[in-house]
């Protein structure tokens, strides 16, 4: 096998802040669809979650997942952005399930659709693609 000139990467997998790893994870896997791959801990401080190539790893924090006035200040402020083939059907499969939505789903000034679910510690997943 010939050298590697250049690294490659992967993938990448974001770390989402969490009160409650069990909470946060009956989420993913309930509501959003994902699969859990590993809890570690008793009780778990620390999950990962998956859906195709995407996956989440999920770390408890001791204290407010976000400073009291964070939000007002970065609305937007997102944990993750998961690349979708079908976003259409995603955002509807989630709309049933009963995802809160922090966006709706809309054309990007770049040209991607996009929506914006938030989690129970409110982090913000943004779902993108054709």
């Amino acid at each position: 096998m010939p050298p590697i000139d250049e690294p490659t990467l992967l993938a990448a997998e974001p770390q989402i802040y969490v009160a409650n790893v069990e909470t946060a994870a009956a989420f993913y896997v309930g509501t959003l669809g994902f699969e859990l791959v590993f809890s570690h801990g008793e009780p778990p401080f620390y999950a990962q979650v998956a859906r195709g190539a995407a996956r989440l790893n999920l770390r408890f924090v001791d204290g407010p997942v976000y400073a009291e006035d964070c939000r007002a200040r970065n609305t937007d402020l997102l944990a993750a952005v998961i690349t979708v083939r079908g976003i259409a059907a995603l955002f509807a499969a989630y709309a049933a399930a009963g995802a809160e939505f922090h966006q709706q789903p809309r054309r990007e000034p770049w040209g991607s659709n996009t929506f914006i679910v938030r989690d129970p510690d409110g982090n913000l997943i943004a779902f993108a693609g054709d």
